[in-house]
């Protein structure tokens, strides 16, 4: 009982991670042209929240060590909350980017306490939990879009920091395992084959998300309004999270491939339409995509380390994969800006030879290394 209402506060608390990503999405285009801001600064404010993960990564381990993953929960909850509270007050492109900022730091810190209070509860089933926590942040980006389809910029991040004021209640009453795991830290996992695909991997399919929910909605800025484009990212949402709970009945190098094949496929068409029905098949490609890769990229992980001493490898996962998050607005917003929209594709064509590549590398390694 205790164990199902745990999980049930896991899955909750993923979902209202996941839509502190994206409930900026549909309120980018209000932001731009309230602050007179290009495409290329607004992908900067974007790059603010991945950036401040990274640092919480980092932080957030050190409680994980100390046996502390619900305190770890609680406080990532708690600076969602006060950068959610600076959203609403700010005034200037600065303050945004500021209270993103610790919207991330709070989001890395929730991640980091999400994946290992997973993990110490249900030893032997974690690719499957995972797998359904995924889904889980693939549902967040439903809710994320649907709070952004509320009038104005304050109104959407106003409704979110409530919200996560009521989960941080559920955080701190959340039932302590019935056994306690100890993680420990191994810095030889960096050296594994398997990690470094399970990284190109999470960096690929993150560096997506960070395109789709970062610039591309200027695209069709013109043709559609903030109600408009949350319900369409809120249709992706659902593709993603379909994807992500059906990659788990794979192996998951079939998942990263076919998703890796969605992604760039699909973002490669949104750049160059200026349609709104192809743009929208093209962000279910590559919503699904997402999907298979997120769940795919963590299979990765944990088909090639033990999870008892994976603490090393799944920070520094998490913090490449969001290093696509910070790249993918960065360089989407610098190609739009300087060559349109329609050279978009460019971007997921890059980062997908680098996926390739560590693909081949792996499987080299284990031919090499097969007695």
């Amino acid at each position: 009982m205790a164990a199902d209402r745990a999980y049930r506060t896991l899955l909750a608390l993923a979902v209202l991670d996941a839509a502190g990503y994206s409930v900026i999405a549909p309120v980018v285009p209000e932001i731009a042209l309230a602050t007179s801001a290009n495409p290329a600064l607004i992908g900067a404010l974007i790059a603010t929240f991945p950036t401040a993960m990274l640092l919480g990564f980092v932080t957030a381990g050190a409680g994980v060590k100390r046996d502390r993953t619900r305190l770890v929960v609680a406080c990532g909850v708690v600076l969602i909350a006060i950068g959610s509270a600076g959203f609403v007050a700010a005034e200037s492109l600065a303050a945004y980017s500021a209270a993103r900022f610790v919207m991330g730091l709070g989001s890395g810190w929730l991640w980091i306490g999400i994946t290992f209070s997973t993990l110490e509860r249900w030893p032997g089933q974690e690719y499957l939990c995972m797998s359904r926590i995924l889904s889980a942040y693939s549902v967040g980006g439903l809710v994320g879009p649907a709070l952004g389809a509320i009038h104005g910029i304050d109104g959407p991040f106003l409704t979110y920091g409530l919200l996560a004021g009521c989960a941080l209640v559920f955080a701190a009453l959340m039932p302590l395992p019935d056994r306690a795991r100890r993680f420990t830290t191994d810095r030889t996992t960096l050296r594994l084959p398997g990690f470094w695909t399970a990284s190109a991997a999470i960096l690929f399919t993150v560096l997506a998300l960070g395109v789709v929910e970062g610039v591309l909605p200027l695209h069709l800025a013109d043709r559609l309004d903030q109600s408009e484009i949350a319900l369409i990212y809120a249709g992706v949402s659902v593709l993603a999270a379909g994807s992500a709970a059906l990659a788990a009945r794979f192996s998951p190098q079939a998942d990263v491939l076919v998703g890796a094949a969605l992604i760039t496929g699909g973002l490669t068409l949104a750049g160059a339409t200026n349609a709104v029905g192809p743009w929208i098949a093209a962000l279910a490609l590559t919503g699904a995509g997402v999907g298979l890769g997120n769940t795919g990229s963590i299979g990765l992980l944990l088909q090639g380390i033990q999870p008892d001493r994976i603490v090393t490898a799944m920070i520094v996962w998490s913090q490449l994969g969001i290093v696509g998050y910070l790249i993918g607005p960065l360089a989407a917003g610098l190609v739009a800006e300087t060559l349109g929209f329609v050279a978009l594709g460019l971007v997921p064509l890059a980062a997908v030879v680098l996926l390739l590549g560590a693909l081949h590398w792996a499987v080299r390694s284990a031919t090499t290394t097969t007695p």
